[in-house]
């Protein structure tokens, strides 16, 4: 049988080594990165991929675009998606900064706790990074009502643009930053996500414990700070003041799972493409599978 290949296109100098690991771990039998890659210089990477196994071995090449700039790995993934044409195609999937991935386990977490996400009034905090826009992309499919906050207006209001544009998907733009843009932020809003840099705290403890409406709230921040006084990056669906809690460990678990399940599901077929939508719904599908996590 032929060996499973995982073409790694980073758009960062050097391909990420935690990406690497987790590939192998995934099930492919040989990685291969690449630092630097760019939509000018990917074209005879993506020809060389479906260019040389017949049909029927294609779907043992894969590729996987990652780096530390979003916007940078998704020009790359549109840019080597237009080199496929009729079944000279392989699947490839894009997960810069781990934001797909993570953003998933986030909503994913939260949505197999709640009866119902829709209509529900979600906040994310530091919104406009890879991670918060991704998972507010997730929230509003599942029927959210979205806000994305950042410190600057202007920003907010161009990362819903851009949401929209890619995904079709309604959020709104708030800018919080003092602690009574932030409470006016925070009026309603039954779930709240941290989506900010590492140790950087964005909700002090004494301003959610005691809000009326917070219903769950999940950080991606393990760096302490943490992004929400008050938690243990560890919390796993912890109860604090009536508040259904996940820390960035606790979501951690499920996001490398959910990763390595990407690799896997690779492989299955030459024709895929796992963006934040396909990335979400597999996640949802090993919840399902695990009965919960």
């Amino acid at each position: 049988m032929p060996k499973n290949l995982l073409f790694h296109l980073d758009t960062d100098p050097f391909p990420s080594v935690f990406d690497t690991v987790v590939a192998y771990d995934g099930g492919a039998d040989h990685v291969k990165g690449y630092g630097g890659v760019n939509p000018d210089n990917v074209k005879p990477l993506i020809e060389g991929t479906i260019f040389t196994r017949p049909p029927k071995d294609k779907k043992h090449t894969a590729i996987f675009v990652s780096g530390s700039n979003m916007v940078a790995g998704e020009e790359l993934f549109k840019a080597a998606q237009t080199h496929f044409f009729g079944d000279f195609r392989v699947s490839i999937m894009l997960d810069s900064n781990g934001s797909n991935t993570t953003a998933a386990a986030m909503v994913a977490l939260l949505e197999h706790a709640s009866d119902n996400l829709k209509g529900k009034r979600a906040v994310v905090l530091a919104g406009t990074g890879p991670v918060g826009m991704r998972a507010g992309v997730m929230l509003a499919q599942e029927g959210c009502d979205v806000v994305l906050t950042s410190r600057n207006l202007e920003r907010a209001a161009q990362a819903c643009e851009d949401m929209k544009t890619s995904f079709g998907v309604e959020m709104k733009p708030a800018e919080v930053k003092d602690e009574e843009s932030l409470k006016e932020a925070l009026v309603g809003a039954q779930i709240v996500l941290a989506c900010g840099a590492a140790g950087v705290e964005l909700l002090p403890y004494e301003i959610w414990k005691d809000n009326p409406t917070i219903q769950m709230m999940s950080d991606a921040n393990a760096t302490p700070p943490l992004g929400f006084g008050g938690i243990d990056m560890m919390d796993k669906g912890k109860l604090y003041h009536g508040k259904l809690v996940f820390g960035a460990i606790g979501v951690g678990t499920l996001k490398l799972a959910l990763h390595k399940r990407c690799i896997q599901e690779l492989f299955k077929a030459h024709d895929q493409i796992f963006d934040a939508p396909e990335i979400y719904t597999l996640c949802k599908e090993i919840i399902a599978e695990n009965g919960g996590w």
